[in-house]
C-alpha cells in the first residue's frame, strides 16, 4: 500500500538528530508494524499541495504546532484538498492536528481547550468496536502534545474512544475518514524532551502529570494496525462499488 504523508510541519531542529523528522517517525513506526508500505511526502506546510487524490491509495496527515484556526493559506488550501479526498471516497487518517483539520474541512469546529495543554500520556475509552479494530481491546493509550481540541463534530462523525480530557479522542467519519487526537508515532522519549523544551510554556503540575504518565505502557502499534485495517477495508469498499 502507499501512504501519502500529509507534512504540516517539521521537529524542532534540536530535536531532530535524536528522533529525526515527522516523515521519519511515522516511516519507522509503520514500517515496524508492515514493512511493505511506501510513503511519499507532501510538505504541505511549505505549500506543497497533491494535485491528484489518486496519486496514492490511502492518506495520512500529520500533526503540527500550528492550529487549524490560525488562518494561514497553506492550511486553508489543505482543509480543501481534504474536501476533495472526501467527495473522492479516498481513505484519510488524521493525527492531531489532522484529526482536528477533518472536524474542520468538513463543518465541525475546533476550539482551544479549556482543559489546557494535553501532553504526556492520554488514557482512553472504547465507546464502540467497530470490525477493524482488531486485535480489540477496550483502552486505546497514546502520546499527546495539544492545546486544540474538537469541539463539535462534522455531519456523520461517530466517537470512536473518549476520555475527560478530551471527548472526541476517536472519531469516525463515514467509511473513509479517521481521525485520532493522539500521537502513535511519538516515542514517550520523545514526548519527554518536547515537554523538557516547553518547561515555561506549559503548567508545571502539567508538566510533572506529563512526565510521570510516561512510565505507563503506549499503544503505538495497535494504533497503527487499526489505521492500516481501516486504510484497507476503505480500499477494499472502493474497488468493489467501482465494479
Amino acid at each position: 500500500m502507499r501512504i501519502g504523508l500529509l507534512q504540516c510541519d517539521d521537529v524542532m531542529e534540536a530535536l531532530q538528530p535524536q528522533h529525526g523528522n515527522y516523515p521519519e517517525m511515522f516511516e519507522r513506526l509503520f514500517t515496524a508494524v508492515d514493512p511493505t508500505l511506501e510513503f511519499r511526502v507532501w510538505r504541505c506546510q511549505d505549500g506543497e499541495m497533491p494535485t491528484d487524490v489518486d496519486a496514492v491509495d490511502a492518506w495520512l496527515t500529520t500533526g503540527s504546532k500550528h492550529g487549524v484556526n490560525d488562518g494561514d493559506e497553506w492550511i486553508e488550501n489543505l482543509c480543501g484538498f481534504v474536501r476533495e479526498l472526501w467527495a473522492a471516497g479516498k481513505p484519510l487518517v488524521g493525527i492531531c492536528f489532522g484529526h482536528q483539520l477533518i472536524a474542520k474541512a468538513l463543518g465541525g469546529e475546533v476550539v482551544k481547550s479549556e482543559r489546557g495543554w494535553g501532553v504526556g500520556m492520554s488514557f482512553n475509552r472504547l465507546t464502540q468496536r467497530t470490525e477493524w479494530m482488531e486485535p480489540w481491546q477496550e483502552g486505546l493509550d497514546l502520546v499527546v502534545s495539544h492545546q486544540d481540541q474538537v469541539a463539535r463534530l462534522p455531519e456523520g462523525a461517530v466517537v470512536l474512544a473518549e476520555s475527560d480530557f478530551c471527548p472526541f479522542y476517536l472519531i469516525q467519519v463515514g467509511e473513509t475518514f479517521l481521525g485520532v487526537q493522539g500521537h502513535p508515532e511519538f516515542a514517550k522519549t520523545y514526548s519527554a524532551d518536547v515537554m523538557a523544551m516547553r518547561e515555561g510554556v506549559i503548567a508545571g503540575n502539567r508538566l510533572r502529570e506529563g512526565m510521570a504518565s510516561l512510565n505507563a505502557p503506549v499503544d503505538d502499534h495497535l494504533m497503527v494496525r487499526w489505521i492500516l485495517n481501516f486504510m484497507r477495508r476503505a480500499l477494499r469498499q472502493e474497488h468493489s462499488a467501482q465494479r
